[in-house]
């Protein structure tokens, strides 16, 4: 059922599509406060990767590999990073601990979200703002790279987030994309990246390293929603999620939907 209501919501106007997503991370955010659970993404498996993780980071391993293989199309060493749509904060928290950026600021719609990266990290050069993807809150020219991963579904424009990109992005830039589409939607996102002012460098699909990642991750996340969401809305947690066996873990094993990772530079 939740596989139907993306699909719906994928299609909804611009502002209604935006207010929906809003609500659905802030009632997460509330719902689900549990620390062990601090990247969203549906993770990434390949063989050749074999992060050296600490123990703690352990347990959010094929998460974590996502944002590593995304962020490693760019030099981000000593770099000003964004993170558009940090969500929970773990990816931007990887990003500060183990890859020295100069700084990362973590920017997200909904306010609960925030609140609660708050309350997890206090990393030196980690900070996280409140923010839209269609108006992003700093100015001209301010990072060297931005990152956005599994987001952009829930935008309501994402030529106007583009263009923020590049209006934010110093000359010379990355910005470094992961992320979702129906089939039918797939072309309509390269499309609005060739028409951008960003250059598009390149696109990968990554569905199959998705896929993997969900078959690691399945059980962990499971055990953890059922210990931390109400049995009411189990279930429908379970699915967004990506468990193994649940509507969305079976559009991308089905090629209904199709996961890419995206280069461009400004």
């Amino acid at each position: 059922m939740l596989k139907t209501i993306i699909l719906i919501i994928l299609k909804l106007s611009p502002s209604s599509k935006k207010w929906f997503w809003e609500k659905w991370y802030d009632i997460f955010a509330k719902k689900a406060r549990n620390s062990n659970l601090k990247l969203m993404n549906y993770g990434y498996h390949a063989p050749e990767f074999n992060l050296d993780l600490e123990d703690d980071d352990e347990n959010e391993r094929y998460p974590i590999q996502l944002y590593h293989f995304v962020s490693s199309h760019a030099d981000i060493k000593n770099k000003n990073i964004l993170e558009v749509g940090s969500g929970r904060g773990g990816g931007a928290s990887y990003i500060a601990r183990y890859l020295q950026p100069s700084s990362i600021t973590g920017m997200d719609i909904s306010n609960e979200a925030v609140g609660l990266c708050s309350e997890f990290y206090n990393i030196p050069n980690l900070n996280f703002v409140c923010g839209d993807s269609e108006s992003i809150p700093f100015p001209d020219n301010s990072f060297d790279v931005l990152i956005n991963v599994e987001s952009s579904h829930c935008y309501g424009d994402m030529s106007k987030f583009l263009s923020e990109a590049y209006r934010s992005l110093k000359t010379g830039g990355f910005f470094l994309f992961c992320d979702f589409r129906t089939t039918d939607g797939i072309q309509e996102l390269y499309d609005q990246f060739s028409s951008s002012d960003l250059k598009f460098l390149n696109r990968i699909d990554i569905t199959d390293n998705i896929i993997q990642g969900l078959d690691k991750l399945s059980e962990y996340r499971e055990d953890h929603i059922d210990k931390s969401v109400s049995i009411f809305i189990r279930k429908l947690f379970k699915t967004y999620a990506g468990i193994k066996g649940t509507d969305i873990y079976n559009s991308f094993s089905n090629g209904s939907m199709t996961y890419v990772c995206a280069i461009l530079k400004k």
